[in-house]
């Protein structure tokens, strides 16, 4: 089993994703956060920090773009490949309704026949380059996604990761397993399953009903507990040492490279939204993290939390 990060706008920017490398290594490829190309602009200085080599050594690297515009795919694509990139990575799947009013992102496949214009577009123009899509089902119903597995099959595609819900489920209601297994069948494309594999139980569960998907894609999974893929692998859980250790990585770097501790802060809380279950009466810590406005209070809370805590059980 091959097992990818998923990206997490504003969360598994470079510096986490250094730090989780560090601790909970065997990650087979790390997926950054999309870029959105506007016009005929270049990447920004924050977008290129992003997927700069020296940040990211060690880790096999796929950029992400989200864009519906061809030439914008095309121009960014081949940017990326200048810093050393032969791989990109179509976004296809974020339900955000401010990316889908656009006609960005799962709001794309509403659209397939300007999609499959797009993508007709983009492996003309970059037939050297291995592009992934990263999809929802559709915009509105699961059915949409017999015309898009038309489209997709049409062309090269280097893996196609399937997220089984469509953008209107945002992250509620169950992943559509009955449709993602009939895209097992009639996709001609290597299939990355993502969506809700939470627990090494969940894992394994899904393990046993698609003995044949070999590569799986965690993304809040890997919030909730940083340890999972270790746990999964080798049957150990996750010590607390550990996680500390992760922790004041991500800490000591975003205070080099941010400015100020209320930006540090909100990156640290953003963490903690989805990690604080992991602990033991968690959520009087939780309180006073969110509260905190200085890095000295904020330090104090997770102390105590670490000290006074243990790890939740997780099958």
């Amino acid at each position: 089993m091959k097992y990818y990060f998923a990206p997490m706008e504003g969360i598994t920017g470079y510096v986490f994703r250094n730090a989780y490398s560090s601790h909970f290594p065997n990650m087979d490829k790390y997926f950054a956060a999309f870029i959105s190309p506007n016009g005929a602009r270049k990447m920004n200085s924050k977008e290129v920090n992003d997927i700069l080599p020296e940040h990211n050594k060690g880790m096999h690297l796929v950029p992400q773009i989200l864009t519906n515009n061809w030439e914008a795919f095309v121009k960014t694509a081949r940017e990326l490949k200048e810093y050393g990139y032969q791989e990109v990575n179509l976004n296809l799947g974020c339900p955000s309704p401010t990316v889908v009013t656009k006609k960005k992102g799962s709001g794309f496949l509403a659209y397939p026949e300007e999609l499959n214009a797009f993508l007709e577009a983009v492996f003309r123009e970059l037939p050297d380059m291995k592009i992934s899509l990263k999809t929802r089902l559709g915009k509105e119903e699961p059915e949409e996604f017999y015309r898009l597995l038309e489209i997709y099959n049409q062309y090269p595609i280097e893996e196609l990761i399937i997220h089984p819900r469509v953008q209107k489920d945002m992250y509620a209601n169950h992943p559509n397993l009955e449709m993602f297994r009939e895209a097992t069948k009639l996709s001609r494309h290597k299939i990355c399953y993502n969506g809700d594999l939470f627990t090494p139980k969940s894992l394994k569960k899904f393990q046993e009903a698609f003995p044949e998907t070999k590569t799986v894609m965690l993304g809040r999974g890997i919030l909730k507990n940083p340890g999972i893929l270790k746990e999964i692998k080798t049957g150990e859980k996750t010590e607390k040492e550990e996680l500390r250790s992760f922790h004041d990585q991500i800490l000591t770097e975003y205070r080099k490279v941010l400015y100020g501790d209320k930006t540090v802060l909100f990156k640290m809380k953003e963490i903690w939204s989805y990690m604080h279950p992991l602990f033991t009466n968690s959520e009087k810590y939780w309180k006073k993290i969110k509260k905190a406005q200085k890095i000295s209070d904020y330090e104090i809370t997770v102390a105590s939390l670490f000290r006074e805590q243990e790890i939740v059980p997780v099958s």
